[in-house]
């Protein structure tokens, strides 16, 4: 199969927001975000999809390995060969690659998280790096604002995170990973049984209602960020805010039922909110 065919079907296949973001672009950029968003994927699936720690570590440092090759011009994996094949590919920072495996492998050490200030960094990895990385790809050459631009790109990052975590506490919880930190858990008086037990209790729902909070004061920051001049190239980032703001709005609207669903938009509600958000950034 050929590289940017394989990154196009994974991409398609996981089903994901980011997803009908990509839609609108011009040919060579969405080539080079749908090859990079085929690496995140690979790499998320690393840690979820291997229960044996040996394998999962014998395969990050595998990666690892890769993104040297990547860095020097001779990849092996069709997700960074065809990241490589594309202009805006070819600048992604092998640092900022191995920063974002540095993530991954966190979720092999740490199932819990005392304080935000120890999950911030996770995020950072995991969420802030990609979405820096993105926002590269979609601005092309270095711009004077470039500086404004990362921190929009982390700030969003950071929510987008965020949101994911509030959506996939019950979810987590029963893979025996809770992202919410240790702290919070006891300033609100909410025991791990009752995440683990899907017991939503006042406490809670108090819990709950402080996340987004802090989730919605990073979609926030990140737009008032964001430069009027770099709005248009930014236009996918944009398309992901207004559909995972709409999600996190969502959530909260049905009382945060996170415990015992997964709560979703649909695909035709995502396309509106992509095309409107794309036709008016």
């Amino acid at each position: 199969m050929d590289a940017h065919q394989y990154c196009q079907e994974r991409a398609a296949a996981s089903g994901s927001s980011f997803y009908y973001s990509f839609v609108f672009l011009p040919p060579d950029t969405r080539r080079a975000i749908t090859a990079f968003y085929a690496l995140c994927r690979e790499l998320d699936d690393v840690v979820d999809e291997c229960h044996e720690r040996q394998i999962a570590e014998t395969k990050l440092d595998w990666w690892r390995a890769e993104i040297g090759r990547f860095a020097a011009g001779v990849p092996e994996h069709p997700a960074t060969r065809a990241l490589l094949d594309t202009s805006e590919g070819r600048n992604v920072q092998a640092a900022l690659l191995l920063e974002i495996v540095d993530g991954m492998a966190m979720d092999l050490d740490h199932l819990r998280y005392p304080d935000f200030k120890s999950l911030n960094l996770y995020c950072y990895r995991v969420a802030g790096v990609v979405g820096e990385v993105a926002a590269a790809i979609f601005s092309g050459p270095r711009r004077e604002d470039d500086r404004d631009i990362r921190r929009y790109a982390h700030e969003l990052g950071l929510a987008f995170q965020l949101t994911n975590i509030i959506r996939d506490v019950g979810e987590d919880a029963r893979r025996g990973r809770i992202y919410l930190p240790q702290d919070e858990l006891a300033r609100f008086g909410v025991a791990e049984s009752d995440i683990r037990n899907g017991l939503d209790t006042p406490g809670f729902q108090a819990l709950m209602q402080f996340q987004f909070e802090r989730a919605a004061a990073c979609y926030d920051r990140a737009l008032a960020a964001l430069p009027d001049s770099a709005r248009r190239a930014q236009r996918p980032g944009l398309v992901m805010a207004a559909i995972y703001r709409t999600l996190l709005d969502e959530i909260r609207r049905d009382h945060f039922p996170v415990l015992r669903a997964r709560v979703s938009l649909t695909p035709l509600r995502k396309l509106w909110l992509a095309g409107r958000t794309w036709l008016f950034p």
